[in-house]
């Protein structure tokens, strides 16, 4: 399953034919659709609890609720929610039929749910690193509220990113990808300076060519500097996990019981894309 060897490329290949994105190799679809799905109420829960919070008790009540989305965190934590909502609609699709609704799309949003799988197994770290290792005071909250709301912010989104590391039967991402992410990094540093000119605050004090002058620029390409790195890190544990559950373990992976497009399992074997499941092969036999 290749997504095209440039930036721009989408691929001409058969599509997941083993469907990586929506199984696992130790969860059924249908418990992999419920990890999905729970994670992505949690999410969605906890967001708007955040924003309804803000525009009870905040300061400037909901003008903090609209400043929340000027943050880096909170919109990789809204990328995470959507997600694993589009994630569970496609292993419930697959799970209930054996075709997953991703199959169905054009290649260009399959590309596309690729890299957004590949933004949701780096930004979560680079968040949880910001934070924790700049950013945390070093004294716990007093208010309840806060401390759960950073853990669930700045702690849970590195353990769900770990989840699709891990249990998922995803591919390691396409080192094309790496552009893409320092791209969006970009377009939050633009962001970032546009809610300075329209709000009159910077989201992060690091930020701030007035109190860390040459310091930002240090800051700027460190981070971006590390999101590479923390890419490197997710395709080697992608990496890692693929070795040991398949070839190690043969541990292929749990399917669906109705495995329609069963043909490509032959169209795969001569494209030699990927491994094939051990499932498919004893399936095959049977014709």
């Amino acid at each position: 399953m290749a997504i095209g060897r440039g930036p721009f490329a989408f691929g001409t290949d058969l599509w997941d034919p083993s469907h990586r994105f929506e199984t696992s190799w130790i969860l059924s679809p249908w418990a992999l659709f419920f990890c999905r799905a729970l994670f992505s109420l949690y999410i969605f829960t906890t967001l708007v609890f955040i924003l309804v919070w803000y525009c009870v008790n905040g300061a400037t009540h909901c003008t903090a609720s609209q400043d929340e989305f000027s943050y880096f965190t909170t919109l990789t934590y809204w990328g995470l929610g959507f997600y694993f909502l589009a994630a569970a609609t496609h292993t419930f699709t697959y799970a209930r039929s054996g075709v997953a609704l991703l199959d169905r799309f054009p290649r260009p949003l399959q590309a596309l749910h690729s890299a957004f799988y590949t933004t949701i197994v780096v930004y979560p770290f680079v968040v949880t690193i910001v934070f924790w290792g700049r950013l945390y005071s070093g004294h716990w909250f007093t208010v309840a509220f806060e401390g759960w709301s950073n853990v669930s912010q700045h702690a849970m989104n590195s353990v769900f990113a770990m989840f699709e590391i891990v249990v998922a039967r995803t591919n390691p991402p396409p080192p094309v990808h790496m552009l893409w992410l320092i791209l969006i990094l970009a377009l939050y540093l633009s962001l970032a300076y546009l809610t300075d000119a329209t709000k009159g605050f910077y989201p992060y004090d690091f930020l701030d060519p007035s109190k860390q002058h040459a310091l930002v620029a240090a800051y700027v390409f460190g981070i971006a500097a590390g999101c590479l790195i923390l890419f490197g890190v997710a395709w080697g544990l992608v990496w890692l996990r693929r070795y040991i559950t398949e070839t190690r373990l043969g541990l292929d992976g749990k399917f669906a019981h109705a495995r329609a497009q069963q043909p490509e399992t032959y169209i795969e074997m001569a494209k030699h894309t990927e491994p094939l499941p051990r499932e498919s092969m004893q399936q095959g036999r049977s014709f």
